[in-house]
C-alpha cells in the first residue's frame, strides 16, 4: 500500500503464490479486493466546506449523534464492497459457519467462470491478428 500512496501505479504479483512459481484464481480474487481498497485510499479524502459538514455538527451539538444525519449519510462512501473480507461481528460470522476467506473466494471464482461471457473481438482486431500471424508464418518460411 505504501508505494501506491507514494505514486506507484503498478501493483505486481496478483494471484501469485510461492514467489510466482504458482498461481491461484482464488488468490487473484482476494488480491483484487485488496487492490480496490488500496486504490480507494490512493484517491484520498476530499476536504471542503460541504464534506466537513461544520453546520451539521454545530446543529446536532457536541456529544450527540450526527452519524445518522442526512448530511452525513449523503457523504458516506464505503471504501469497498468486499466479498471475501468479512467485516461482520464474530457472532454473525460464527452463526454462518465461520466461512473461510479462501472458500468465499473459490465460490466467487466458480461463479465468474460459469457466468462470464467474453465480448467478441472487433472485426478490426480479428483482421489485425490474422495479419500478424500471416506475417510471422512468412518469416518462418523465409519469405
Amino acid at each position: 500500500m505504501l508505494p501506491t500512496l507514494n505514486g506507484a501505479s503498478n501493483i505486481y504479483g496478483s494471484g501469485m503464490l510461492s514467489l510466482g512459481m504458482s498461481f491461484s484464481l482464488e488468490q487473484l480474487y482476494i488480491d483484487n479486493e485488496a487492490i480496490g481498497m488500496i486504490k480507494y485510499a490512493q484517491r484520498g479524502i476530499e476536504v471542503n466546506d460541504e464534506t466537513l459538514a461544520y453546520d451539521t455538527i454545530v446543529d446536532v451539538g457536541i456529544g450527540n449523534d450526527f452519524l445518522a444525519s442526512p448530511d452525513t449519510l449523503a457523504h458516506l462512501d464505503n471504501p469497498s464492497q468486499a466479498v471475501v473480507f468479512d467485516r461482520r461481528m464474530r457472532p454473525e460470522w460464527d452463526r454462518d459457519g465461520c466461512p473461510d476467506t479462501v472458500d468465499l473466494a473459490h465460490e466467487r471464482v466458480v461463479e465468474i467462470l460459469n457466468s462470464h461471457e467474453v465480448e467478441p473481438l472487433s472485426e478490426y482486431a480479428v483482421k489485425r491478428i490474422d495479419e500478424i500471424i500471416e506475417a510471422a508464418e512468412k518469416r518462418m518460411r523465409g519469405e
